[in-house]
């Protein structure tokens, strides 16, 4: 009997790393609970999503990929301690998230270190930035950068004759990355920022700035956040009887503000992915085919009833087929992995068309956003 455990361990021990070989490990983490478990949660759906349809095409060279699924609820301490257990203990061959930018900046440093490409799916430029920002050679991110959303808002405001503004932004990263970009883009846009705000993510009331920002005589108010702090804004803007154009920032086009802001929303504008506006694209865009495919999956795995589809949803799918499509030209070895990453051209995406560079790990620009703007409870393009 006891020869008989003896050789059934020893088999099993061979088996192993037989089985092992068979997969293909990815972190991802995600806030699965916390402030933006509403952006997170469909993100880990997309994900799972994603790499069904890899594997049941082939998986990665005959290989089949296995997602390691963490929550980071959003607390950066609990990123960090799942980025570390990705690298050290499961040894992944790459890692996908996190969800918000603070966290993401906490686990920057760290996928250095532990030399693991990993793919954000966080809104702020910080994390691909280098400086003071620290090295990002093994960092990228799927969602456009907040100075390209920058850029493709001014666009707008300036064919709109809108060059007199004020700002309100969260007093997080994300925020802060925005507001950022807006003060440094703003005079060669020929914008001036006539009022300069901040809220905390948790507000409930944003009634004092709004009313500094009115004080200034500005042509359009500007606000940089995401969850339900922006919808709280343009319901005060509602409530103090303000009538000026409100724009929101990218990271809220979602059928979740319409509903939290009701009818204050209406005729909001934010820049966005052509995501919320598929069908209006032209044919002869090359994302048209690629979106369409996804809603189309989405919708049948059933994620729309809960998840209703928003600028987010695209990011995880996006980060996981470019490094599955790298992984296919050169394996799983890391340091080539990342290389072939940096090397992506001509990647028609959800959330748009990718060529990253050395020197731009999200590889988008304002060609892959489009302005849209509440009209009877939806989003549409903008006039």
């Amino acid at each position: 009997m006891k020869k008989l455990a003896i050789l059934l361990l020893a088999l099993l021990l061979l088996a192993s790393p037989a089985i092992a070989a068979d997969t293909i490990k990815l972190g991802a983490f995600f806030d699965l609970s916390g402030r933006a478990a509403f952006i997170g949660t469909p993100t880990k759906l997309v994900a799972e999503m994603v790499v069904d349809k890899i594997n049941s095409e082939g998986g990665i060279n005959g290989k089949q990929l296995e997602l390691v699924i963490g929550d980071t609820e959003a607390n950066p301490a609990k990123a960090a301690s799942l980025a570390k257990k990705f690298i050290y203990k499961d040894n992944v061959v790459a890692i996908i998230g996190p969800t918000m930018t603070d966290t993401g900046m906490t686990v920057k440093a760290m996928a250095g270190k532990g030399k693991t490409p990993i793919f954000m799916t966080v809104g702020g430029d910080p994390v691909i930035m280098g400086g003071k920002f620290g090295p990002f050679d093994w960092v990228f991110k799927s969602p456009q950068r907040s100075s390209i959303a920058v850029q493709r808002l001014f666009d707008y405001l300036r064919a709109k004759g809108l060059t007199k503004i004020a700002l309100l932004s969260a007093a997080d990263g994300f925020g802060k990355d925005g507001a950022r970009w807006i003060k440094k883009l703003a005079p060669e846009y020929g914008i001036e920022i006539l009022a300069e705000e901040s809220f905390g993510t948790r507000d409930t009331d944003m009634t004092a700035q709004l009313t500094n920002a009115k004080n200034a005589n500005p042509q359009a108010i500007v606000t940089w956040t995401i969850g339900p702090a922006g919808s709280i804004v343009a319901k005060n803007k509602a409530q103090l009887g303000i009538d000026l154009p409100l724009f929101q920032c990218h990271g809220l086009p979602d059928p979740k503000y319409i509903e939290l802001a009701g009818s204050a929303s209406e005729g909001d504008r934010m820049p966005s992915t052509k995501l919320l506006v598929a069908d209006a694209l032209p044919d002869s865009d090359p994302q048209k085919a690629v979106i369409q495919e996804f809603i189309q999956l989405y919708k049948e795995k059933g994620y729309d009833k809960q998840f209703p589809i928003n600028t987010h949803s695209g990011y995880a799918w996006d980060a996981i087929m470019i490094v599955a499509n790298a992984m296919k030209q050169v394996g799983t070895d890391k340091a080539a992995l990342r290389e072939a990453i940096e090397n992506t051209k001509g990647y028609v995406g959800v959330s748009g068309i990718y060529n990253l560079t050395a020197e731009d790990h999200n590889g988008l620009d304002t060609s892959s956003m489009v302005i849209v703007q509440v009209k009877d409870g939806q989003f549409v393009m903008a006039d």
